[in-house]
């Protein structure tokens, strides 16, 4: 078993854990106007928290890549994500800015410590692998807890995706990831776990975006797989072109786990190694 085999049957546990701290962490209070900021997997878990924090009605939020973070702009608070706690741009961000700042990390022995006024650890989901699966799921996982969802279904939903038949899913020749409101971040973090780890054409969209171009290129041999409820007609309107509609009725980051999957069989049966992906390093350090 590769280490992005193990850290991804580990999902379930570390989410478990996650939502036993999400009461006590010092996360944005109900009513502030917050950033989330991150690069990479990171930003994306970034504008999934942005998005189901604003439909909880907790305040406004916007997620940025830590490079494009508005320096005019006032917020309340400044949320940073960054696994490794080493990435170059998050920690000039986080020096930089008057605002009051946390940070989610999974290494307490990095910079990041003292760069954010406060730091959330999540060690326990720390990763061997370049290809961040775990850590970025138990981040999420904490951050919906903390603004009141009950993952109870969400973590048997996971333990259900442990255990599927990936069948032809991972023979498909390109896949389109859609996702609704919070699920756009995930779609987008499936688009780029399927390009880290196995190389793959992929694309992601919002799933009413899907039809104002990009389903041109649905067919046989590729894939469009929805994260959340899919728009009416649009799964018979994939199967009348020739592709493959995937979905299902879990929790969305429980499918994350399942294309988390497909990415790993897809880079094993292609000779790759998805624990050292091509051209990438655990963390983006600029000199």
């Amino acid at each position: 078993m590769t280490h992005t085999e193990a850290e991804i049957a580990s999902q379930p546990a570390c989410w478990a854990r996650a939502a036993e701290l999400a009461a006590d962490a010092p996360l944005p209070q109900p009513g502030e106007r917050v950033a989330v900021v991150g690069c990479g997997t990171s930003w994306f878990i970034a504008q999934a928290y942005a998005a189901l924090r604003e439909a909880s009605g907790q305040g406004e939020t916007d997620a940025f890549a830590a490079s494009e973070f508005p320096s005019g702009r006032a917020y309340d608070r400044v949320l940073a994500l960054t696994r490794s706690g080493t990435t170059t741009e998050v920690l000039a961000l986080l020096t930089a800015v008057d605002t009051p700042t946390v940070a989610i990390t999974a290494d307490p022995a990095t910079p990041v410590m003292t760069a954010a006024g406060e730091v959330i650890v999540l060690d326990f989901a720390d990763e061997r692998s370049v290809v961040q699966t775990r850590f970025a799921t138990t981040q999420l996982a904490l951050l919906r807890a903390n603004l009141g969802e009950d993952l109870t279904g969400a973590i048997a939903d996971a333990e259900l995706a442990l255990s599927d038949d990936l069948g032809d899913l991972v023979d498909a020749e390109q896949y389109t990831f859609l996702g609704r409101g919070w699920t756009n971040g995930l779609a987008a973090e499936a688009a780029l776990k399927m390009r880290e780890a196995a190389r793959a054409w992929t694309e992601s969209y919002p799933a009413m975006e899907y039809r104002h171009g990009p389903i041109s290129i649905a067919g046989p041999g590729r894939v469009t797989w929805m994260l959340g409820p899919a728009p009416d007609g649009l799964a018979a309107e994939v199967v009348g072109c020739g592709g493959t509609f995937a979905e299902s009725g879990r929790d969305p980051l429980a499918e994350l786990v399942k294309i988390q999957r497909v990415a790993v069989a897809r880079a094993l049966a292609r000779g790759l190694n998805p624990d050292e992906p091509l051209h990438l390093t655990r963390s983006v350090i600029l000199p």
